[in-house]
């Protein structure tokens, strides 16, 4: 008999809906972090933001290339938030879903580590995990870096090939359909890149698809393209 899997969850638009308050003031602090530090004018940080965020997946992986920015300066400037229990967006029923799930949980955010214990505790979901992974915690190697999985697999001493990673963000779970990683989306979108496991519209639904994801993979394409 084979073990249940170990259930491998990003953070924010995956466990909650981040995309009304969080991720906009987010882009707000880190658009003035650059323009600050860097001393560029709204449009040349803002610009700048998302350019290191499409090319790296992180602008804190961009800043640190190219800028030698101290990350840790970076993620606690960025990560304040004046009402952050009324910014936290989570559907009904999140906390008897993930309790349906079999096997291990662990929390893999690029999110610092302050505020990722702050969102499990408005979620009442801290004690469902069995880690919890932040940034710091990869040694500043953020997803969609495969060094931050790995850190997480061998620490975690998890098969690749019997964990999930469920997440909202494609080039994160490419990095993990590399490893050996079965990967869930979730997202409302209507395409369905063929490499992927599953595609779910909300974490609620994983009980549900729960048993297939246990068994073994059949052959499908390689990593690559969104079709």
């Amino acid at each position: 008999m084979q073990k249940p899997l170990t259930w491998v969850f990003d953070l924010d638009n995956t466990l909650h809906d981040a995309r009304p308050h969080i991720f906009p003031h987010l882009s707000r602090s880190m658009t003035a972090y650059l323009r600050e530090h860097l001393v560029l004018d709204e449009t040349e940080a803002s610009a700048l933001r998302v350019h290191y965020w499409r090319t790296y997946g992180a602008t804190l992986l961009g800043l640190m290339r190219h800028h030698g920015t101290d990350p840790r300066h970076f993620l606690l400037e960025t990560h304040q938030f004046p009402d952050l229990a009324r910014m936290v967006i989570a559907e009904g029923g999140l906390k008897q879903a993930l309790r349906r799930l079999r096997g291990r949980k662990i929390l893999f955010s690029n999110a610092p580590q302050h505020y990722v214990r702050a969102v499990l505790d408005i979620l009442r979901i801290a004690e469902l995990f069995d880690a919890h992974y932040s940034v710091e915690d990869m040694r500043y190697q953020p997803k969609p870096l495969l060094g931050g999985f790995r850190l997480m697999l061998a620490r975690e001493r998890i098969a690749p090939e019997r964990s999930v990673l469920v997440e909202d963000s494609l080039a994160n779970l490419r990095a993990a359909r590399r490893l050996g990683m079965k990967t869930v989306w979730v997202t409302r979108e209507a395409r369905s890149p063929a490499w992927l496991d599953a595609k779910v519209a909300s974490v609620l639904a994983l009980p549900r698809i729960a048993p297939s994801l246990g068994q073994p993979r059949p052959s499908k394409p390689a990593v690559g393209g969104n079709r």
